[in-house]
C-alpha cells in the first residue's frame, strides 16, 4: 500500500535521493546531494512538497502551489513536478500523489489543478487522461531562462 502525506524535514535525504534519480531519468544535469538538500531547506515560499511512501522508503513526490487567479478569478495549484521511482511504477503512487492533491484542493476552495507534461510520453499522458484530466492544447508552455532572463531584467 502506498501512503501520501506531507514531506517533512527529516524526509529530506531520502528526497533528495529521488530528485537526483529524476534528474538522471530526464538526462539532465544534477546539482550535488548537499545542493539539492539546501533547497529543500530553502524552497520559496508557498511550495509544497507531498511525499509517496511504500514499504518504509520514499518512491515518490510531488511539488506544488497555489496560483491565482484562475477562470472566474479563483484560485488553484499548479503541479511544478510529480515523480515516482522507476521500481515503484505500477503501484498507483502518482495516482495516490494525485488524489491526495485534489483532496487537498477542494479542503482549500481551489477549483482546479494545473501541470505540463511531455507531449512524446503517450504513457504518461494516458494516465493523466485516466484520471479525468484533459489536454488543454489551445496553451503552450514559455520558459524564460538564462541570458534571455538577464536581457529582459536589464531592460
Amino acid at each position: 500500500m502506498v501512503a501520501v502525506r506531507a514531506c517533512e524535514v527529516a524526509d529530506h535525504p531520502a528526497l533528495a535521493g529521488l530528485m537526483a534519480e529524476m534528474q538522471a531519468h530526464y538526462s539532465v544535469p544534477c546539482p550535488p546531494d548537499a545542493e539539492i538538500r539546501a533547497g529543500l531547506a530553502n524552497r520559496p515560499a508557498g511550495t509544497e512538497l507531498l511525499v509517496a511512501e511504500h514499504g518504509g522508503a520514499l518512491v515518490g513526490f510531488a511539488a506544488f502551489s497555489a496560483i491565482y487567479p484562475g477562470p472566474g478569478l479563483k484560485p488553484g495549484f499548479f503541479l511544478k513536478e510529480i515523480y515516482v521511482a522507476e521500481p515503484a511504477r505500477g503501484l498507483g503512487a502518482g495516482r495516490a500523489l494525485l488524489a491526495e492533491l485534489a483532496r487537498l484542493a477542494l479542503a482549500r476552495g481551489l477549483g482546479r489543478i494545473d501541470w505540463t507534461a511531455a507531449r512524446d510520453d503517450e504513457h504518461l499522458l494516458r494516465f493523466y487522461e485516466s484520471l479525468g484530466a484533459t489536454p488543454q492544447p489551445e496553451k503552450v508552455f514559455f520558459r524564460l531562462t538564462g541570458e534571455g532572463l538577464a536581457r529582459l531584467a536589464e531592460g
